[in-house]
């Protein structure tokens, strides 16, 4: 290529560098071309458009084509609305998205998923941790400080806004959280289809299409959109069996589109305590009303699946035979949680012992955990259930629910006591015989004590393997998979 006198290149010969650099103008390299040129991610309609234009007309006229509209684009946004950001091509790197853990000021079992393991893939592998320009328009590397937050949580990290976008091509993407934006999603089923980068997922659940009563109205559309992506996932790791039997089913419908869907090899969560210390004790003691009544503690977002209000109908008809034991709610507010508030307010104004604590420490959660006599969690619907293998690794029993992953938990070693969530008596009768029965309290309580562990080591290593495998033997864990075939 020739350059004039200060090394600078005309306008043709910069065209035919691009020409050169893309041709032949497949869907994959037009994903390239868009989301260099254009300084953000294109939709899956504008890259058939611009391959079906190469085909009729040439790459060469569809990459003029493509620079007239990123220059007419700049002029209608002269004044400045948008500007066009420094791009950063990534070819071949292992990209790790933690974008909402990064930001987010609240701890949700995704949240603590994404850091436990996160922070030791950081330590073990090479990788880049990604997050999200704010206009959801592409990706960008996290700052340090970015990263420790979304490695360990934390203060909030400042976000630049003059990042360079990353355009990933032939990369590995990894998932660990969800990615439920609408934007977002779209952009990663587009990224999937045509970059050449592998999509892998970690798969949490599909609570908000199997059991979509109990999701945020908001939560359905993001949802839909990143299974929408899924569909383009090399791999999802679905965090139990139990969730790894609705991704084998979600899997199977795709038949109906022509798709043969990601592999699906799920890694059970780990079983791992904290080991137990005075101050954490002392601090629970402290905080949650045992005095000299049994505990009863509660886990997790008020949110409807939780079923936080058949423990307090329970504990109130229990209160009301003249049972004796206090009642702590730990984990905040969500949506939809004011009839739960509202039912908790009217029992502490009756003078019962129940408190909810919106906000603590890991400190008050573990001891609060060993302080209980025993815990609750008869969720309707979980991909896994933390507070429940939590529970049993301190040693403390669990009344949990007697089906999907709850049960999978329950099965592997015991010291649980399964209920069915949606009947009131079924709980109310669990919670009666784990105050009064003390042959089976010792016994759940040997079960639990007694129950194998499993470390969140062993489990970032685990997902690690299925997450970043370059090579799949075709005897590995997809032939293993009991799931329809498609």
């Amino acid at each position: 290529m020739t350059g004039g006198i200060d090394g600078s290149i005309s306008s043709a010969e910069l065209v035919q560098a691009v020409v050169g650099a893309v041709a032949p103008l497949d869907p994959a390299r037009v994903w390239l071309l868009l989301a260099v040129l254009g300084g953000r991610y294109p939709d899956g309609g504008q890259v058939a458009a611009v391959a079906r234009g190469a085909e009729l007309d040439g790459t060469e006229a569809m990459v003029l084509a493509t620079l007239a509209e990123v220059v007419e684009a700049a002029r209608r946004h002269s004044d400045g609305s948008r500007s066009w950001p420094q791009v950063r091509i990534l070819v071949g790197q292992t990209l790790v998205d933690v974008h909402h853990t990064a930001t987010a000021g609240f701890a949700t079992g995704i949240q603590r998923v994404t850091r436990e393991v996160t922070r030791r893939w950081y330590d073990e592998h090479e990788l880049t941790l990604v997050g999200w320009h704010q206009d959801l328009s592409g990706m960008r590397v996290l700052t340090e400080d970015e990263g420790r937050r979304a490695r360990w949580g934390g203060a909030e990290a400042e976000v630049p806004t003059d990042d360079p976008l990353l355009v990933p091509w032939q990369c590995q993407y990894i998932l660990p959280e969800l990615a439920a934006e609408v934007v977002r999603a779209g952009h990663l089923q587009t990224m999937a289809q045509y970059s050449g980068t592998s999509l892998n997922m970690i798969g949490y659940d599909l609570v908000p299409m199997t059991t979509a009563e109990t999701a945020h109205e908001g939560m359905v559309p993001g949802f839909a959109r990143n299974l929408a992506a899924a569909r383009y996932a090399r791999v999802i790791v679905p965090i139990s069996e139990g969730a790894a039997v609705e991704y084998r089913g979600w899997r199977a419908m795709l038949a109906g589109a022509g798709l043969a869907g990601p592999r699906i090899e799920p890694v059970v969560l780990p079983a791992e305590a904290e080991p137990a210390n005075e101050t954490s004790l002392q601090l629970a003691r402290a905080r949650i009303p045992v005095g000299a009544l049994p505990a009863v503690v509660v886990v997790g977002s008020h949110e409807p699946r939780k079923n936080h209000l058949a423990i307090l109908h329970a504990a109130e008809m229990l209160w009301r035979e003249g049972q004796s034991f206090s009642l702590c709610f730990i984990g905040g507010n969500s949506w939809n949680s004011e009839e739960f508030t509202t039912t908790l307010a009217g029992l502490r104004s009756a003078g019962r012992p129940v408190e909810a604590l919106l906000a603590v420490t890991d400190d008050l959660l573990w001891g609060a955990y060993r302080v209980a006599r025993f815990t609750a969690f008869p969720s309707i619907n979980e991909g896994f259930g933390l507070p429940v293998a939590e529970s049993l690794a301190c040693g403390t029993p669990v009344i949990t629910s007697g089906f999907g992953s709850m049960k999978e938990i329950a099965d592997d070693g015991g010291g649980a006591l399964l209920v069915d969530p949606r009947d009131d008596q079924s709980l109310m009768n669990a919670m009666r015989a784990l105050l009064l029965d003390e042959e089976l309290y010792t016994e759940l309580r040997r079960q639990a004590l007694s129950r194998p562990i499993r470390t969140w080591d062993s489990y970032a290593q685990e997902t690690w393997r299925a997450l970043a495998a370059t090579v799949i033997d075709p005897m590995s864990a997809e032939e293993a998979d009991p799931g329809p075939k498609v």
